[in-house]
């Protein structure tokens, strides 16, 4: 996953740049688990992350994106509640 890229992506969403921080540390970490891969069967993409960022309700902010996106896989699979974004 391209870091720099996704940071640069998430510019479009509600967020400063400690939130697009925050929650591109959290997608790499999850890249770099494997958990997407195992569970859905796709490697996790800067693509990917902004196609379930985009799902998340339109009134969300970033952080609240990401957390909605993460609860999601937590209830559907589980195992995803390290990848939270839990102080802000």
């Amino acid at each position: 996953m391209n870091r720099e890229r996704l940071e640069s992506e998430l510019e479009r969403f509600e967020g400063d740049a400690d939130a697009r921080q925050v929650v591109t540390r959290q997608a790499r970490d999850l890249a770099d688990s494997g958990r997407i891969a195992d569970d859905l069967g796709f490697e996790l993409t800067v693509e990917a992350v902004l196609e379930n960022l985009d799902d998340a309700p339109a009134d969300h902010s970033l952080v609240e994106r990401w957390n909605w996106w993460i609860g999601s896989l937590e209830l559907s699979h589980g195992g995803y509640e390290q990848f939270q974004v839990r102080v802000y």
